[in-house]
C-alpha cells in the first residue's frame, strides 16, 4: 500500500490551526493524510483575555489552552499535536528552538505546509512564525545539516487567512471546499472556550470564502455550489505538465 499522505500546520498559538485551517486538517484528515500540528505557543498571554479576567493564574491558563487544542485537534483528527510552549507576546525562537522545527520537518515529510500570513502589524508573533518556518523549510532542504538525516523535498507552504486580509498583504490564490467537515471544524471551534468570542466570526469568513469557491469555479455559467471553504495563499510556484 502506498505511504500515507502527511501535512504539517505551524499555529503560533494554541487556537490557530483551528480558526484558520480547521477544515483543511480535517478534510485531508478523512482522505487519509496524518496531519502534524507545531503549536509554538499556548497563547497564553495576549490570546486568553477571558481568562485573565477570571482571575487565572499563568500556570492555570497555559494549562486550559493546552486542553482546548488537544480537544480540537482530536475532533479534527490530527495524527499529531506538538506542543513547543515557546511563550507568546512576544513569541521568540533561538537557533537550538529553530532546529526542533527542522528536525520535526524532516521527521514528518510534509507533503504540504500550513502557516501565517508573511505581514501581520497587529499580531508580530504570527509573521515570526511564517519567517521562522521560511527559514526551518530552508535549513531541512541542506544536505550539510544534520548529515544522515533525510533531506526534504520542495513542499508548498499554503498561508491561512488572516484577520484584516487587506491590511496583511494576503491574497488568496487558493480555496478549499470544507463543506463535507464543517461540522467537524465547527465543533473544534467550540472547543476554544478562552476565545469563544471568534466563533461566529469564522463562521461567517467561511461562509464568505464559499461564495469566492463557487465565482471562482464557474460562477454563474455552473460553478460547484459550496457551503463552507478556506482561503490560502501559496508561495512557491507549482510546476505541471499542462494547464
Amino acid at each position: 500500500m502506498p505511504e500515507p499522505g502527511t501535512a504539517l500546520v505551524f499555529s503560533a498559538h494554541a487556537a490557530d490551526f483551528v480558526w484558520r485551517c480547521g477544515g483543511a486538517i480535517a478534510l485531508h484528515s478523512r482522505m487519509g493524510y496524518q496531519v502534524t500540528v507545531a503549536c509554538l505557543s499556548f497563547g497564553e498571554r495576549g490570546e486568553s483575555a477571558r481568562l485573565w479576567k477570571d482571575g487565572k493564574a499563568l500556570d492555570q491558563i497555559k494549562a486550559i489552552r493546552r486542553a482546548e487544542a488537544e480537544a480540537a485537534a482530536e475532533v479534527l483528527g490530527v495524527h499529531r499535536l506538538e506542543c513547543f510552549d515557546l511563550g507568546d507576546y512576544p513569541l521568540h525562537l533561538d537557533r537550538e528552538d529553530k532546529f526542533r522545527l527542522v528536525a520535526l520537518i524532516r521527521e514528518v515529510q510534509p507533503r504540504f505546509m500550513l502557516s501565517h500570513s508573511q505581514h501581520d502589524p497587529y499580531n508580530t508573533d504570527h509573521m515570526q512564525t511564517t519567517q521562522v518556518v521560511l527559514e526551518c523549510r530552508m535549513v531541512a532542504q541542506a544536505w550539510g545539516h544534520d548529515p544522515g538525516q533525510k533531506v526534504l523535498g520542495a513542499p508548498q507552504l499554503y498561508l491561512f487567512e488572516p484577520h484584516q486580509t487587506e491590511q496583511m498583504g494576503w491574497k488568496p490564490d487558493t480555496f478549499l471546499d470544507i463543506t463535507p467537515v464543517w461540522d467537524q471544524k465547527r465543533a473544534a471551534m467550540e472547543q476554544m472556550n478562552g476565545q469563544a468570542h471568534l466563533w461566529e466570526y469564522y463562521t461567517r469568513v467561511a461562509q464568505q470564502r464559499a461564495n469566492h469557491f463557487k465565482r471562482n469555479s464557474g460562477g454563474q455559467s455552473g460553478g460547484r455550489d459550496c457551503r463552507y471553504a478556506e482561503g490560502f495563499q501559496s508561495i512557491f510556484p507549482r510546476t505541471v505538465d499542462e494547464l
